[in-house]
């Protein structure tokens, strides 16, 4: 039996936003765990849908497990000196009091950027290595949207990353993430190690991996296979502005030859679809205009994606563009979720459900140009923001979103909450009595992660291009780190 260290840090940073995520937000209870330590981690994780569950599933009583610390920031500005500090000095601290042990395993994100380090996973994983020395094997998973480096592959002897996005994959990467750290234990590190990275950004409308190309990269994926330690894709996330942005292949294997062979064969089939990458996007009025037509005749709600006010990937969910298309066009039966406004929540609380008052809802963060959205409102339901998700891409999470309330205006209700909350699982609509089939159209504020739970409900799905702090193409992002000849799309112009 094996003593195995365990534990996870979390966030997917988006440069280009404020605010700075800090420790408090990482210490708080959302749609996720709050910072969990010690025995704690294995009670918040072990009946979940994260990578970490996975792992801890897969691995049963086999082994001694060392639990660390587990958190999760989510999405959002850079993290903070102090968050940063405190969250890897207490991993790195109860790792280096637990000494020896015989494997490490951490659920990562790989695309975040702090205020000090711009390769944050690069930098806690430097750490790790240096408190376990160069013999105990170091197995890592991955975000679809990390973005690798080579620090980050240099320090560990597996890195899986998710097959899918939307992630609907997060359990099953932790148990393939087990299979390689049982193959770590008997033969020890591996030597070889194969970084490359794509010479072109993809924007995260284009990775999902239900259409090509995404779908057949990522079947080309493996983990203790033959020579191989793992083979591993991941698309990365543009938002995050450090040298290393972008798309990778990366490979451990039992030889460098075996590690080359396999990440170049890998990136040139990359390189070679690079013209398919493409969704189409709209503006809002169309969007609503064309959801409306198909609507008449349809048994199944019209899907709007909200794709840059994301809050999966740095938005606010508080923008204004997409509801003001809705009301303005007279749409019936639409229903958009979750716009993020606790002052307005509180508001409804106080009112009372089928109470009528008037609020500025929404637009209280920008970007520029972006207003809250004044009107009279009904009450038509309250919630208290506490449920268990359901879907395929997060369920089985006790969530905690504070105040909810479902108002109305015309024909159009809006799900509103006092956190950030991504439209990726049914329940929050149904906590407010709401059942998202029923409904003509539905708006959500998500730019892929919806299609795992709302595509198969759904008559058809168009992606709009209302204003938000997640820009869906790169090549408009303000760029200081991206090293420079990378195409900043697909086909698109180059970083100069």
């Amino acid at each position: 039996m094996a003593r195995i260290a365990v534990g996870g840090f979390h966030h997917e940073t988006n440069c280009f936003v404020e605010p700075r995520t800090d420790f408090a937000y990482f210490a708080s209870h959302r749609d996720r765990p709050p910072l969990v330590r010690g025995e704690e981690v294995i009670r918040w994780l072990s009946d979940t849908s994260f990578a970490l569950s996975g792992f801890l599933g897969a691995m049963g009583g086999a082994h001694e497990f060392v639990p660390l610390v587990w958190t999760s920031g989510g999405a959002g500005g850079l993290v903070t000196r102090d968050a940063f500090e405190r969250i890897a000095g207490e991993m790195v601290g109860r790792l280096s009091a637990a000494m020896p042990v015989d494997a490490v395993y951490l659920d990562l994100h790989g695309a975040m950027v702090t205020e000090e380090f711009e390769d944050g996973e690069g930098e806690l994983l430097r750490r790790v290595r240096a408190a376990v020395g160069p013999a105990v094997p170091v197995a890592i998973s991955l975000d679809y949207h990390a973005n690798v480096t080579p620090q980050m592959v240099q320090a560990t002897d597996a890195l899986l990353g998710y097959l899918t996005y939307p992630h609907v994959d997060r359990i099953e990467t932790g148990e393939r993430a087990a299979r390689a750290v049982e193959l770590l234990l008997r033969r020890g590190r591996p030597p070889g190690r194969a970084l490359r990275k794509t010479p072109f950004l993809i924007p995260l409308n284009d990775q999902c991996t239900l259409v090509e190309p995404s779908r057949s990269i990522v079947a080309r994926s493996a983990a203790a296979e033959g020579e191989l330690v793992n083979l591993s894709y991941l698309a990365g996330f543009p938002p995050s502005d450090l040298f290393w942005c972008g798309p990778a292949v990366v490979a451990h294997g039992w030889s460098q030859e075996a590690a080359d062979r396999a990440a170049d064969a890998l990136l040139r089939e990359i390189v070679m679809q690079e013209p398919n990458f493409a969704v189409e996007m709209v503006s809002p009025e169309e969007g609503v205009a064309r959801a409306m037509a198909i609507a008449r005749d349809a048994t199944r709600p019209v899907v709007i994606a909200d794709t840059q006010d994301n809050p999966g990937c740095g938005g606010n969910a508080d923008t204004t563009g997409l509801l003001r298309a809705l009301v303005e066009a007279g749409a019936e039966g639409a229903v958009l979720g979750f716009l993020c406004d606790a002052e307005a929540a509180r508001a409804a609380h106080a009112a009372g459900e089928g109470a009528e008052l008037r609020i500025a809802l929404g637009g209280r963060t920008g970007p520029e140009g972006v207003t809250p959205f004044e009107a009279r409102f009904r009450v038509a339901r309250l919630g208290s923001g506490r449920f268990r998700t359901t879907g395929v891409v997060s369920g089985g999470r006790e969530a905690d979103v504070g105040p909810m309330a479902l108002l109305t205006v015309g024909g159009v209700s809006v799900a509103v909450t006092s956190k950030r909350l991504q439209a990726l699982d049914q329940a929050p609509f149904r906590h407010l009595g709401v059942e998202p089939a029923r409904q003509r159209i539905l708006a959500l504020k998500s730019t892929c992660h919806f299609r795992g739970e709302f595509e198969p409900i759904a008559e058809a799905v168009i992606v709009v291009l209302a204003p938000g702090y997640y820009g869906a193409d790169p090549a408009k992002y303000p760029y200081r780190r991206l090293r420079p000849g990378v195409r900043l799309r697909p086909l698109g112009p180059d970083r100069v």
